[in-house]
């Protein structure tokens, strides 16, 4: 059922955005933009932790962020102060 709803979400977004007129690499990027920052937030921000539940090493975290021009000082300056 999860994976109806998902897919069904999906359809309606990409729909969406090939209305726009979105190429596909453009709508990759912000895809991998979108779940990687996503990723980090989940992981407070830890990159050996994000990386690892994505799947890839933390190096090629770091590249996959530099090339999509998400800057890891960003994403530290977004951290939520621990107490």
């Amino acid at each position: 059922m999860a994976t109806r709803n998902l897919n069904g979400r999906l359809f309606e977004i990409v729909d969406e955005l090939v209305g726009q007129g979105l190429t596909l690499e453009q709508a990759r990027q912000e895809f991998e933009r979108q779940f990687i920052t996503a990723s980090l937030r989940t992981n407070d921000w830890n990159f050996c932790r994000s990386a690892r539940s994505l799947g890839v090493h933390r190096n090629t975290l770091r590249n996959k962020m530099s090339s999509l021009g998400l800057a890891e000082s960003g994403a530290r300056a977004k951290r939520t102060p621990r107490r």
